[in-house]
């Protein structure tokens, strides 16, 4: 099994990208199964619904353990599925988002460190849900996704930004904890603006390509 992770900050196209990978490996003969996270309207997303309509408070007043403890539930309930699923794996969005947003609430890098090391121990460990052969990163500055937000069309969860989206300090955060990220082993990172415009999905879909040929 190849299992990859498309991810990225609010407005960044990883629905969109996760469609053309999707296609763009069906076309070469492959099989494909595909997940979102989190699922919306699933019993085991409820309390992330909850979080994101700012109901236990905002992005920074909830503690990052407790937001991943609650990302992490809804991927186990999604556990069985994922092991049983043929072919590559594709998910948009999975530990990575725990990584970068909820890492991102910690300045200190120590301790920054050890909540890592907390999530992963509870999410590969404890849950014992797969591991990502890749996680790609859709590098797009979150002035540039805040307003492709707001382009978005109606979402079951929420009539408006969530408490992420309407943070920029909170998405600056976690993009720059999603860079950190990207200096590890098992994640590559794809720019997706270029001298300050964002690229269309074809020329981003051509550089998620490259690199997941690389993996292959």
């Amino acid at each position: 099994m190849t299992f990859i992770v498309i991810d990225g900050t609010d407005g960044s196209g990883k629905a969109t990208q996760t469609g053309l990978l999707k296609k763009k490996l069906e076309e070469a003969g492959k099989k494909v199964s595909v997940f979102d996270f989190p699922r919306y309207g699933n019993p085991s997303a409820r309390l992330i619904e909850e979080y994101l309509n700012g109901e236990f408070g905002s992005a920074d007043e909830v503690n990052p353990k407790a937001a991943s403890i609650l990302y992490a539930i809804d991927r186990f309930a999604a556990k069985k599925d994922m092991q049983q699923a043929e072919g590559i794996i594709i998910c948009n969005r999975y530990v990575s988002a725990n990584q970068g947003h909820q890492a991102g609430k910690i300045a200190d890098p120590k301790k920054r460190k050890e909540f890592l090391d907390w999530l992963d121990d509870l999410e590969y460990g404890i849950f014992g849900i797969p591991r990502p052969d890749l996680n790609i990163f859709l590098d797009v500055p979150p002035e540039i996704g805040q307003t492709l937000v707001d382009k978005k069309g109606k979402r079951d969860y929420t009539d408006g930004r969530d408490i992420h989206e309407q943070d920029i300090d909170h998405l600056r955060n976690a993009y720059d904890a999603y860079h950190e990220l990207c200096k590890g082993s098992g994640w590559t990172r794809v720019e997706c603006v270029e001298d300050g415009r964002l690229l269309d999905k074809d020329s981003v879909a051509k550089r998620v390509w490259e690199k997941v040929s690389d993996l292959l």
